[in-house]
């Protein structure tokens, strides 16, 4: 039997180009992922912020809940290139903050590598269908090592030049994240040079597809069938979605962000180091207007300075003190089970006059 092409490989793995986004953080969980594998999308595990033991049973769980195909989204290790002297500054300046919560600032020195050796190992010795990879591109002896067990994998990235990376290191597929996408921009090097230079997703899409000859999975502001249609006319092979998964119930979102997206409070986005060092678009509150143009480059030493004020700020029902991650289609959330979101987003796909299928699904 001949080899299974890159684009079959990846297009078996949905019934319906819809694949939702690993959101880190506490967005993405089981339930989630199996709605939308069972509706006929690709479901999505966030192992992000989770020791290896906890991505461990949340496989297993997604494995009792479905056996449709699913995929594990892993960060890469960051450098420890933080300025000491701006993240003791940036403390500094939360001093309010952590009085305003009454909880204190969290440890910097933690480590910056989140368990990916560990994780990589677990995801090898008990394999999942799909795995994908977040802030950098991994080695090719990774690739090539998942590839052995039967797992097709994909790099997110943001440049034509990031997307001839994940190439060279054997991905299978590419996810690319244009400016639109909210939550953090998965650079593969952070240069606080090039803040504000993102693509948008239409032209980043067409200079990626000019450049590697990969499938590409497209995201960033998509909330619509019509939208997804634009990306799959523009070369994408599915189109993958955060925000718009966000409000349904199997969400493990704050029950304050899924109001949010649509309360006129929040009337737009913006991309901001404020929570975690690092660019991520979320809705802007008070904490983004007053800490965000003083943020340093520094994740994710940021990120856990500030984990404990958003966890204080959410039990005091204060959304201002949230990481309120968005894309910029956020007005267009709609609140409903993730599976009959799924349905309405295949059915908006075909009324646009794009395929709404794609080739038979496999095991789990």
């Amino acid at each position: 039997m001949a080899p299974l092409s890159g684009l079959t490989r990846v297009t078996r793995l949905f019934e319906h180009p819809i694949v939702q986004a690993p959101m880190a953080g506490g967005g993405s969980t089981p339930a989630l992922a199996a709605a939308v594998g069972e509706a006929g999308g690709l479901g999505f595990l966030a192992a992000g912020y989770k020791t290896p033991a906890a991505m461990h049973e949340e496989i297993k769980q997604l494995r009792a809940r479905t056996g449709r195909p699913f995929g594990v989204n892993v960060f890469l290790p960051q450098p420890a290139a933080a300025d000491p002297a701006a993240v003791e500054a940036y403390a500094e300046r939360l001093a309010g903050e952590a009085a305003r919560y009454r909880t204190p600032l969290g440890e910097t020195d933690q480590s910056s590598d989140d368990a990916y050796d560990a994780k990589l190992a677990l995801l090898l010795e008990d394999p999942v269908p799909v795995v994908s990879f977040t802030f950098g591109c991994p080695s090719r002896t990774a690739v090539d090592a998942l590839a052995a067990v039967g797992t097709v994998t994909v790099v997110t990235v943001t440049s034509a030049a990031e997307a001839r990376a994940a190439r060279e290191a054997g991905a299978d597929a590419v996810c690319v994240q244009g400016v639109e996408a909210g939550g953090h921009q998965g650079t593969h090097h952070d240069d606080p040079a090039a803040d504000g230079a993102s693509s948008g997703l239409l032209p980043l899409l067409a200079e990626v597809r000019e450049s590697v000859p990969l499938p590409v999975i497209a995201t960033g502001g998509l909330m619509r069938g019509e939208a997804i249609a634009a990306v799959l006319a523009a070369g994408a092979c599915a189109a993958q979605l955060g925000t718009a998964f966000l409000p349904c119930p199997e969400s493990g979102a704050h029950p304050l962000h899924k109001r949010a997206l649509t309360d006129p409070l929040f009337a737009r986005t913006e991309l901001t180091r404020a929570f975690t060092g690092r660019p991520a678009r979320g809705l802007v509150n008070r904490f983004i207007r007053e800490h965000g143009p003083y943020a340093p480059a520094a994740y994710p030493q940021i990120h856990h300075m500030t984990s404990g004020l958003r966890k204080a700020a959410a039990a005091a029902d204060d959304p201002e003190g949230m990481s309120l991650w968005a894309g910029q289609g956020h007005r267009l959330a709609r609140a409903m089970p993730a599976g009959d979101l799924v349905a309405v987003l295949a059915a908006e796909l075909a009324a646009a006059g794009a395929p709404s299928g794609a080739e038979p699904m496999v095991s789990g």
